[in-house]
């Protein structure tokens, strides 16, 4: 499929998404969340596709949405474009996806990558939901996501006033994975990727699954949903070799099956 507003490529079994609107600093708005959406679907469908990255450009991410684009809107066009719907589709996606962040990130720039499933930044990143600085507040997951990641007195504090954190408050309050060097950001995301895509595919899907649930459900709840999943992987194909290549000292050869 040709794209206007992003760059698709794939590096061996890595899928591999840029947002493209430099000059607006990779603003989002309803064609380039379309393409987005359309693009990951595309590869979570493609069994030769493992492990996802999401990255922009150096200088930004995604500086957030485009103001031009709803500044006029009414509630209800608001209600009937539903573009932050788009936000649900990204999280149903049901291989990792990996935030490259350089840069701003910033609004919905920053709600989308707190969507993923693991944010690598530069030392440059700057992150943030200054919706407040227009008269709203964020609307794409950005008050219940920030809370979950840095706590609600700092995450009411970016929030309330619309200030930025940068990567290594980043790093050490959990919302991002890891910090390197501006030059190395995106190197270290694909790494990443390539390393999660070398797992079997079965249970790389199903892990992601069960870390996710452990935010919606209680404890108990949570480790009952974790031991079916553990259960079911002894029905694939990828268990028995892994295990048998553990015993045999072999690499492991997967098949997804």
């Amino acid at each position: 499929m040709d794209y206007e507003n992003i760059l698709v490529t794939i590096e061996g079994a890595v899928g591999l998404v840029q947002l493209n609107r430099p000059k607006v600093l990779n603003a989002l708005n309803g064609a380039v969340t379309g393409e987005l959406v359309r693009a990951l679907q595309e590869f979570d469908a493609n069994d030769a596709v493992r492990c996802i990255v999401i990255h922009g450009h150096a200088r930004a991410f995604s500086a957030g949405a485009d103001i031009d684009e709803m500044s006029k809107a009414s509630p209800v066009e608001m209600l009937r474009a539903n573009r932050i719907g788009h936000w649900d589709r990204v999280r149903k996606i049901g291989k990792p996806i990996i935030a490259a962040v350089s840069g701003f990130c910033l609004g919905g720039g920053c709600e989308l990558a707190m969507t993923c499933d693991i944010i690598v930044a530069s030392e440059t990143a700057q992150f943030g939901q200054p919706e407040i600085n227009i008269g709203v507040m964020p609307g794409a997951g950005g008050t219940q996501r920030l809370t979950r990641a840095v706590g609600k007195s700092r995450a009411m504090e970016l929030v309330l006033t619309g200030k930025f954190i940068g990567a290594n408050e980043a790093l050490a309050r959990g919302l991002v994975s890891r910090v390197v060097p501006v030059e190395l950001y995106l190197a270290e995301a694909k790494n990443l990727a390539q390393e999660i895509a070398a797992r079997a595919p079965v249970a790389v899907r199903l892990a992601k699954e069960a870390v996710n649930k452990a935010y919606e459900m209680t404890l108990t709840e949570g480790l009952e949903y974790e031991r079916r999943l553990f259960y079911f992987l002894f029905a694939t194909e990828d268990q028995k070799e892994g295990m048998d290549a553990f015993v045999n000292k072999r690499k492991a050869e997967w098949k997804g099956k």
